[in-house]
């Protein structure tokens, strides 16, 4: 019997989208948050789940080290989704991609007088892009973490980072003046096991899909897959 396996990581993705696997019959045999396992069996035979960074979700999908899993936007932005079907937006895990700067820095004006500003991001691709398509002038300075410390030690005028409630901008005297995007959690595929376990994806992607309020197709796209834009 072939294993299906799917790849999440901890945290928010991994709490709203329990009740989506739930929809479809799978359920953890043991809590993720509380336990120290990387690969979770679950209630249903040949099912698995895998726990890894954010970031390697995508990477785990394109070479099968599992068959889905369920990944931001944003990381799917970075990770450039090569490799991956991507049919359905779970619109889960909901934030934005916002520019923030220190309170009182003037960014209007930086743009009016064309000057050229420093940002931190750990998101390049998605930056590079937005500030591309402004005609901005910027060096982008890559950051893993910690990121509201930039402007204010003077590293940065400005950052790139995801914002849900805001309150960590505020408590650093920081202020958000743009939206990049609109993030939510994503389904990603593997597109060999898209063909080679079809019995056992179908029904599983049909459930989510339900559950999740969706009726996107799950059927690829063209070589590259489906790949969103909004």
């Amino acid at each position: 019997m072939s294993v299906l396996t799917i790849a999440l990581s901890k945290g928010r993705i991994f709490d709203e989208t329990l009740p989506l696997l739930a929809a479809a019959d799978i359920v953890p045999a043991h809590d993720a948050q509380g336990s120290r396992k990387l690969i979770l069996e679950t209630n249903r035979a040949g099912v698995r789940i895998v726990l890894v960074r954010a970031t390697d979700v995508p990477t785990y999908v394109q070479y099968g080290g599992a068959d889905l899993g369920i990944a931001g936007k944003d990381v799917l932005s970075e990770h450039g989704g090569e490799g991956l079907y991507q049919p359905l937006d779970l619109g889960i895990a909901r934030c934005r991609m916002m520019v923030a700067v220190r309170a009182g820095f003037d960014y209007d004006a930086a743009l009016r007088r064309g000057a050229r500003i420093k940002v931190a991001t750990k998101y390049l691709a998605a930056a590079r892009e937005h500030f591309a398509a402004k005609g901005m002038h910027v060096d982008l300075i890559k950051l893993y973490g910690s990121m509201e410390l930039a402007p204010l030690v003077g590293l940065a005028d400005a950052i790139v980072d995801l914002v849900s409630t805001g309150s960590t901008l505020a408590a650093n005297h920081l202020v958000a003046v743009e939206e990049v995007a609109s993030i939510s959690a994503r389904l990603v595929v593997n597109q060999a096991a898209l063909k080679l376990k079809h019995d056992v994806l179908q029904p599983l992607l049909a459930a989510i899909e339900r559950a999740a309020g969706k009726a996107a197709p799950v059927r690829p796209r063209g070589r590259g897959g489906k790949r969103f834009r909004s």
